[in-house]
């Protein structure tokens, strides 16, 4: 009885610790989704254009953070790093309110200096 019990314990708290794996990858967000939620659907230019609430500028810079960490899919690992940490500045300044932080949000964003060297064909 000692022995199921020990055996439905160990499968319990693998199972949990899977659930916990999982449901940690699927909230950070990779490159597409920060693309797509970003970029495309449009946060970051409404955060440098100041039309963003708090939840919103927060949800850039833990999205442009978690891009930060993220492998370049092609080029540099240096120039990745760079341009991210660009964007996270930017993006944290306009968090803050900082004066001019719009407009180097709207330089760091800049997709083609990052897509030339980064991007896959």
């Amino acid at each position: 009885m000692k022995k199921l019990a020990l055996s439905m314990v160990g499968i319990l708290g693998i199972a949990l610790m899977t659930g916990f794996a999982v449901s940690a990858e699927e909230e950070a967000p990779n490159i597409k989704k920060v693309m797509a939620t970003c970029m495309k659907g449009g946060l970051c230019a409404k955060v440098a254009n100041g039309q963003a609430n708090d939840e919103e500028k927060a949800q850039l810079v833990a999205m442009f953070n978690a891009l930060s960490k993220a492998k370049p899919p092609k080029g540099e690992a240096e120039s990745w790093k760079t341009k991210t940490a660009a964007l996270v500045k930017a993006a944290e300044a306009a968090k803050a309110g900082s004066e001019g932080a719009g407009d180097a949000l709207k330089k760091a964003a800049n997709c083609m200096a990052c897509h030339k060297e980064h991007k896959p064909a």
